[in-house]
């Protein structure tokens, strides 16, 4: 088994693809939005095999297992050798939720919708919320 190295949260969150850039990854830790045990993190926090780590991309909270730590960027086929994915299905239900469109057509010249029109739309866009 390999030695195990010390890698920078930030550089391990864009290498294994969490973050598009490593300077999201940073402004992410800066902000609050990376907690292991709870506690947000600096970006350069070291991680180590075995953590938890808790990533929040609103509206979704993700979460994962560091399985190895890597300084390099990996391709996205191999991502799963060295981060397990723990987010809960309901997480993923949301992101899902926020992906419905959110325009309703309405035909040119008919204006603002009424109250009641608005009522109408906002039960057909969540059907949970009760008004």
């Amino acid at each position: 088994m390999q030695e195990e190295r010390s890698v920078r949260i930030d550089k391990w969150l864009w290498a294994v693809r969490i973050f598009k850039t490593r300077n999201l990854a940073t402004d992410a830790c800066r902000k609050g939005r990376i907690l292991i045990g709870n506690a947000p993190v600096k970006p350069s926090r070291n991680i180590h095999r075995g953590e938890i780590i808790i990533v929040k991309k609103l509206p979704v909270i993700y979460t994962y297992r560091v399985k190895e730590t890597l300084a390099k960027r990996v391709s996205a086929k191999t991502v799963k050798d060295f981060a397990e994915d723990l987010t809960p299905e309901s997480e993923i239900i949301k992101l899902e939720k926020a992906a419905v469109p959110r325009i309703l057509y309405r035909r040119r010249g008919e204006g603002r919708p009424t109250k009641k029109e608005r009522r109408t739309i906002d039960r057909f866009r969540d059907p949970d919320h009760n008004l």
